[in-house]
């Protein structure tokens, strides 16, 4: 009999799941995630799982939170990003400086106009110059010029340049967006080079893992909207990957609970993630998902992916008060499991006066060997400190101010991590979880709460007081919650984009949250908010069972949490199929011209017909062998056409634009035992 291998790499959790030839689970199992060598985390999974069966293994597939997670915390490695006729608007509006500091972006002259045709020559002196500077201090090259979608002459003889000069990745974004819109492409091809070196990192550490249990079989990963490609081409579009793991929690949750129509949550570590499943298949949004403060052009999964998980630190954020995420910590409750020593330190402090950092310790998270061989000679040395194991920053800040600033900056740059006080920690305090250090968890919420009281003004608590100050976290995760189900009901309705949906959630949250039980209306209340009752929520993840129980009860939803919830992403890897779309434009640029954008520029037609079967021709052609190159066995190709025509009394019909897309799907190869 062949096996399916289903892996999900979380931020905290690893887990394992077999499941048979009827996809029917056979056994589980789940390790937590060890960053620094991802390796370590996976093999304790494995080892877990019947010895027996995983030598008849057919297939491996691998879903991850660590791309969605890198987005939403805005960790990545160094890039630079080279533009090609972009002007200082553009750039302004795509976000880039933001997410990466000015230093890291080469405006060019060059880029195309809309018709396809170039604007301006690309300067080759400047072009290999900005290369040549930038190649010894970044990790990939990503590239964007103006209507590269239309004509991606100039982004291909960059990318000629940087492969002629240095050993760096590259990322062109017409190979990653195929509509308008230049500052979100370049955006787009951004997100994908900082992950390349992070996707590499995970697909080595699974191969180790597989070669050294002589699992021999093809590795494939989940992409954002649920389907299938081998690893190969996940390492050249890793940002296809970026709802990786929600994609596969959805896919996972549909096939645990049996419902064709739910709300899916998916709570980890890192992240919450939302999404509204119709007919048995989650929708899919072709403009983009909105990731963090980010939204990327990746046709994925339509999910709400926050910063609020298990690891999410518990904060004051000025005049809102209590704040949960999006910055990952280490659980105290962790901490302590691991370095038990933790404990001892966290009792002694909670007698005295408060101060910002003594809950923080920091840690090695990721050996990131591109950030690492262009370290300071400072940060350089506190990295070797980190190797000995957690450094308490409080004495840090007292004894050796260097060594502390250079930590800060090794956290900035996502190779260290700190500890603090999260949603994770309250669990343990209130009893809720009970499966790492309950007293250091208690010291810290005793910790925590002095500091919020005396150094913010935040809270009434009763000193000494564990409890108290633990239960208002996880209201405030509760609250979170029921909020963000909120915002994703509304967008769904279509009535609200994100932005608007976030401004009267809250609102809406206190009233479902209250009810007109508790109003002084009883019966009569005016308005009532409440979710459809054939809709049920379908949670998972490790943390749900401590939050959804309340969370469904608050907004009188049925709640449904399927047998094996807390692997769904492992499972949910396993269930799809490869799937590769290709999309082609077709415009009337003027009267009787029909223009066809192929990849290798535009080609003009007389007559419509010819030119949508041209388009056609070559989305389909290139649509099954992405879809070839990508791991399927065998394809089948559909096609789907979304035209923009306007009827006028003078010209009739008049056709201005139509988008051909192929769609190549087929089943993902698979060794057969």
């Amino acid at each position: 009999m062949t096996y399916f291998l289903g892996i999900d790499t979380g931020g905290t959790f690893t887990d394992a799941v077999l499941l048979d030839v009827d996809k029917r689970i056979v056994a589980t199992a789940k390790s937590l995630t060890t960053r620094f060598d991802l390796a370590l985390g996976i093999g304790a999974s494995l080892d877990k799982l019947p010895g027996q069966l995983l030598c008849r293994v057919g297939m491996v597939s691998l879903s991850t939170t660590l791309t969605t997670n890198s987005v939403v915390e805005g960790k990545g490695s160094p890039i630079c990003v080279l533009l090609a006729g972009y002007d200082p608007p553009q750039i302004k509006t795509s976000g880039l400086v933001e997410l990466l500091g000015g230093e890291a972006i080469v405006a060019l002259p060059g880029g195309h106009d809309a018709g396809g045709f170039p604007i301006q020559a690309l300067d080759e002196e400047a072009s290999r110059a900005a290369i040549l500077h930038h190649a010894p201090r970044v990790s990939a090259f990503a590239i964007s010029a103006s209507f590269g979608v239309r004509n991606p002459e100039h982004e291909l003889q960059l990318r000629a340049w940087v492969k002629a000069l240095c050993d760096r990745p590259v990322t062109c974004g017409h190979e990653l967006a195929s509509t308008l819109g230049a500052p979100r492409r370049a955006l787009t091809a951004a997100l994908n080079a900082r992950m390349i070196s992070h996707i590499a990192v995970l697909i080595d550490s699974v191969k180790r893992t597989l070669n050294a249990r002589q699992i021999d079989a093809p590795l494939m990963m989940v992409k954002g909207d649920g389907t299938l490609i081998n690893v190969a081409s996940a390492l050249q579009r890793p940002v296809g990957t970026v709802l990786s793991g929600p994609a596969a929690s959805v896919l996972g949750a549909c096939a645990l609970s049996g419902l064709q129509n739910a709300i899916v949550a998916d709570m980890g570590g890192t992240t919450t993630d939302i999404a509204v499943v119709r007919n048995g298949r989650p929708e899919l949004g072709f403009d983009g998902a909105m990731i963090g403060q980010w939204r990327p052009m990746v046709e994925a999964v339509k999910v709400y992916a926050v910063g609020l998980g298990g690891d999410s630190e518990v904060r004051f954020l000025g005049g809102e008060g209590l704040a949960i995420g999006p910055r990952r910590v280490v659980p105290l409750s962790l901490l302590a499991h691991d370095n038990p020593a933790i404990v001892a330190i966290l009792a002694r402090r909670q007698n005295e006066p408060p101060h910002i950092g003594q809950l923080r310790f920091a840690l090695r998270l990721q050996c990131d060997q591109e950030v690492l061989a262009r370290l300071p000679e400072d940060e350089q040395s506190a990295w070797e400190r980190l190797g000995a194991g957690p450094v308490d920053v409080e004495r840090a800040n007292l004894e050796d101010r260097h060594l502390s600033r250079a930590l800060a900056r090794l956290e900035r740059k996502g190779l260290a991590i700190y500890s603090g006080f999260t949603p994770s920690d309250a669990a343990h305090v209130l009893g809720m979880s009970d499966h790492w250090s309950a007293d250091a968890a208690i010291f810290g919420a005793r910790i925590w709460a002095r500091q919020m009281r005396h150094l913010y003004g935040l809270g009434t608590w009763v000193l000494g007081d564990a409890q108290a100050p633990a239960r208002q976290v996880v209201d405030k995760v509760i609250d979170t919650i029921c909020q963000k189900l909120i915002e994703a009901g509304l967008n769904d309705a279509g009535q609200m984009n994100e932005g608007s949906a976030n401004k009267i959630a809250s609102l809406l949250t206190a009233m479902a949250l209250t009810g007109p039980s508790n109003s002084g209306s009883g019966q009569n209340a005016v308005f009532k908010l409440q979710f459809s009752p054939s809709v049920p929520l379908v949670a998972v993840g490790a943390p749900a069972a401590s939050y959804y129980p309340r969370v469904a009860q608050g907004l009188g939803v049925q709640l449904v949490m399927p047998r094996f919830a807390e692997v769904a992403n492992a499972v949910g890897a396993v269930l799809g199929e490869v799937s590769q779309r290709v999309h082609i434009t077709v415009s009337q640029p003027v009267k009787g011209v029909f223009r066809v954008f192929a990849p290798g520029g535009p080609r003009d037609f007389n007559t419509l017909a010819p030119a949508i079967a041209h388009a056609q021709d070559l989305a389909g052609t290139e649509a099954a062998e992405r879809a070839l190159d990508a791991g399927a066995a065998s394809t089948r190709v559909e096609f789907s056409q979304e035209d923009n025509n306007v009827n006028n009394d003078i010209d009739g019909n008049m056709f201005f634009e139509a988008r051909v897309t192929a769609t190549a799907s087929g089943p993902p190869v698979t060794k057969i035992h």
